[in-house]
């Protein structure tokens, strides 16, 4: 299943946020494939698309940030997926 991240960056924590990821922190955990990740161009945050079948690893991997960025996570589809769904309530 595949799971969107986004992410703000607390007010201060730049800084302790580079030097993390270039440590690699943001490494994902066994379990999980980052499919892309991409970072606003302002330093403020950005998004990661994640492939796993292990919730709990990316709660595992989310935990690492907890203290310098604000992390939002939901479970995406793609066009495909969704196009049917939305043909059968919608009648298209």
């Amino acid at each position: 299943m595949k799971f969107m991240t986004t992410w703000t960056l607390l007010p201060g924590s730049v800084k302790a946020a580079a030097t993390d990821f270039l440590a690699g922190v943001a490494t994902p955990e066994a379990g999980v494939t980052l499919l892309g990740r991409w970072h606003n161009c302002d330093c403020s945050g950005g998004f990661a698309l994640y492939e796993t079948d292990n919730p709990a690893a990316l709660h595992r991997g989310a935990a690492k940030w907890a203290d310098l960025l604000e992390l939002t996570t939901v479970p995406v589809i793609e066009d495909a997926e969704a196009g049917p769904n939305l043909a059968a309530i919608f009648g298209k």
